[in-house]
C-alpha cells in the first residue's frame, strides 16, 4: 500500500480509532499505527495480532518499545519520518517480539515506516523476509508441479490406448502358442501392461472423481490415518497426537484429506525403517488454527494448519525441491506418486502443502482454508 493512500485513509484522525478503514484489516502484512511522540499503539490489524500472537485488546496501552525493544535502526527510521525528512522509510532489519510470543526471538523483516495525514500518527508495516522467500518459492514450485502434472496427464492419455492394444495382442498370441513354455513371455507382457495401466490410472484418478464435499472432524480423519499406519508398522513406531481440539469442522472431501495425509505419513514411516528397528521412530500429527493466511495470493481469515512431523533421516538434498513432482521418489521401488497426489488433493481444496526437512526432523505442513458450504458447493 502506498504512503499516500495510507495518509488519505487516516485523514482527519484526531481521535484515530473510529476512522481506521477496514482496508487495513484486510492487509496480509502486519500493520500497527502509533502516536509519533509517545509511540503508544492506537491500532493493530489482524495480521499483526497473528504475527505477535497477541490480541488487539492485550496490545492496548503497549508502546512500540514494548513490542520490539530498543531497536536503534527502527528508532532512526521513525525519527527521520517524524522530522519530515521522508514521507516513508523502508529497510530490512531484525525485530524482537514481545516476551511470551510464539515468535519470540530474532525476526528478519522488511519494515516500512510511513507518516500519516495526521502528523501525530505513524504507521509501521512489516513482514518476515523468510515468509516472502517461502511464498515466492512455493508459488514457483506450484507452477512447475502443475506444468509437470499436465504433461503427465497428457502422456497418460497417450499411453492408455496403445497399452490396451498391446495387452490384447499378447492375450491373443498366448492362445495361439503351441508350447506352454512360450506363454511365460506373453504373461510378462500382460503383467507389465497391467502394471503400467495401474500407474496411468493413478495419474488420472484425482481428476476423474467428483468432490464429495461434506463437513467433517479433522481429528477423526487423522485417527483413521493413525490406525492404518500403525496396522502396517505395529512395533517400534510411536504416532503422537498433538491436537487443538477447538478446531471447527472442515468442509471438504474427507476421503481425499485422509488419502493425502496417509500418503505423507506412510512415506514417513517407510523412511523411518532404521529408527523403527531401534524402537525410536516417531511421527507427530499436530493441528492448529492459522489466522490471516495468504494462499495463492488470496487471503483467508482462518485455515486448518496440519503438520506431519517425523524424526527420520530427512529428504535427500538432490530431490528436496522436486519431491512433489510426479515420479520423483527418494526410495528404491517407490512410484513417486504419493506426494504428487497429496498435493493435488490439497490444492483442490484451495490449500497448500509445503515441507521443511533436515536430518532428525521432517515437517510436512498442510493448510486448508475454512470456507462456507455455499462456497464449496
Amino acid at each position: 500500500m502506498s504512503a499516500g493512500l495510507l495518509r488519505n485513509s487516516f485523514k482527519g484522525a484526531a481521535s484515530a480509532a473510529p476512522f481506521f478503514p477496514t482496508l487495513l484489516d484486510q492487509m496480509p502484512n502486519a500493520i500497527v499505527v502509533f502516536e509519533a511522540l509517545s509511540q503508544q499503539l492506537v491500532y493493530v490489524n489482524p495480521a499483526a495480532e497473528a504475527a505477535l500472537d497477541l490480541s488487539r485488546k492485550s496490545l492496548e496501552g503497549q508502546s512500540l518499545h514494548d513490542l520490539f525493544g530498543d531497536n536503534s535502526l527502527l528508532n532512526s527510521m521513525i525519527k527521520e519520518v517524524r522530522a519530515g525528512h521522508f514521507s516513508a522509510q523502508r529497510q530490512e532489519l531484525i525485530l524482537h517480539s514481545l516476551p511470551g510470543s510464539i515468535h519470540q526471538g530474532s525476526i528478519p523483516a522488511h519494515v516500512v515506516i510511513a507518516l500519516l495525514e495526521n502528523p501525530a500518527l505513524i504507521m509501521m508495516e512489516w513482514f518476515p523476509i523468510d515468509q516472502q522467500l517461502r511464498s515466492e518459492r512455493d508459488e514457483r514450485v506450484t507452477q512447475q508441479v502443475e506444468a509437470n502434472k499436465e504433461l503427465m496427464r497428457n502422456l497418460a492419455h497417450e499411453i492408455k490406448n496403445p497399452l490396451g492394444g498391446i495387452r490384447g495382442a499378447a492375450q491373443l498370441l498366448e492362445y495361439e502358442l503351441p508350447e506352454k513354455g512360450l506363454r511365460e513371455y506373453t504373461q510378462v507382457i500382460i503383467k507389465e501392461s497391467d502394471r503400467l495401466q495401474n500407474l496411468v490410472d493413478r495419474l488420472l484418478a484425482p481428476h476423474r472423481k467428483a468432490h464429495a464435499m461434506e463437513s467433517f472432524n479433522v481429528h477423526e480423519a487423522l485417527e483413521r490415518v493413525r490406525s492404518l499406519v500403525l496396522a502396517e508398522f505395529p512395533k517400534g513406531l510411536l504416532i503422537v497426537r498433538n491436537y487443538d481440539t477447538s478446531l471447527p469442522d472442515l468442509i471438504g472431501d474427507r476421503e481425499q484429506l485422509i488419502q493425502a495425509t496417509l500418503n505423507i505419513a506412510h512415506n514417513a514411516a517407510q523412511a523411518l525403517s532404521e529408527e523403527i528397528s531401534q524402537g525410536v521412530a516417531r511421527i507427530e500429527f499436530k493441528t492448529r488454527i492459522a489466522r490471516s493466511v495468504t494462499i495463492s495470493k488470496k487471503r483467508y481469515k482462518l485455515a486448518m494448519d496440519l503438520h506431519v512431523i517425523d524424526n527420520g533421516p530427512g529428504i535427500p538434498d538432490e530431490i528436496r525441491e522436486r519431491i512433489f513432482f510426479p515420479l520423483v521418489s527418494g526410495r528404491e521401488g517407490g512410484s513417486g506418486l504419493g506426494l504428487t497426489l497429496a498435493q493435488t488433493f490439497v490444492q483442490q481444496h484451495q490449500g497448500f502443502i509445503a515441507c521443511e526437512s533436515h536430518p532428525g526432523n521432517t515437517d510436512f505442513n498442510i493448510q486448508i482454508p475454512y470456507r462456507t458450504q455455499e462456497k464449496t458447493s
